[in-house]
């Protein structure tokens, strides 16, 4: 009713509420407005635990989230990573990257930590080395359209953009679920493949 996308809505409320350069503030501020007040498609704090947990056993110097939207997966990799690591995050929808934008730096990330490209995956994937110097990742976090996430792992092979044992993290495969990258996945020969389960965010 009042024009406003959800997405803002969510934004004023977390930074009317976080702390300014405390990242896991900010988390819990959209956490709250998910459980209370209208649902937000970000990762949540159940299968955020899992994202947090692999990403301080890899300890990446170079990840590539597909998927900003508002910035929580974001907030939640770069909270892990070790001292000189980069992130690359990758969101199509400028409205959400522009939200994402305010989020990443309200939670006190700057641009030598994290980089927010915006544009469609499978345009910005083949150029993430020569434009912004990602030579392989070492995590990768899909959260972006299931249908495409097939496609862009097979693009991440063909532009040799996944370093020897990278970890590829893809969020709700089995629901709503993406059964060709799963089928791939598996039988493809590159990959040893576990299901984490969990619940839906909020």
């Amino acid at each position: 009713l009042t024009g406003v996308p959800r997405e803002q809505r969510a934004f004023q409320y977390v930074l009317a509420r976080a702390v300014p350069g405390d990242p896991r503030h900010v988390l819990l501020a959209f956490d709250q407005w998910g459980c209370r007040r209208e649902h937000l498609s970000n990762l949540g704090p159940r299968k955020g635990r899992i994202v947090e947990r692999l990403v301080q056993e890899r300890a990446p110097r170079a990840v590539l989230e597909l998927g900003t939207y508002c910035g929580y997966g974001t907030v939640l990799l770069a909270l892990g990573l070790p001292p000189g690591a980069r992130l690359y995050t990758v969101e199509a929808d400028p409205r959400h990257a522009a939200v994402a934008e305010k989020v990443i730096r309200l939670a006190g990330f700057g641009e030598d930590i994290v980089e927010l490209i915006v544009g469609p995956s499978e345009e910005v994937i083949p150029r993430l080395k020569e434009k912004h110097g990602l030579l392989r990742a070492d995590f990768v976090l899909m959260d972006h359209w299931k249908r495409r996430y097939l496609r862009d792992l097979r693009l991440l092979e063909a532009h040799d953009l996944l370093a020897p044992g990278a970890t590829v993290l893809a969020d709700n495969v089995i629901f709503p679920g993406a059964p060709h990258f799963l089928q791939y996945a598996k039988t493809c020969g590159r990959y040893r493949c576990k299901v984490h389960r969990t619940s839906l965010e909020y």
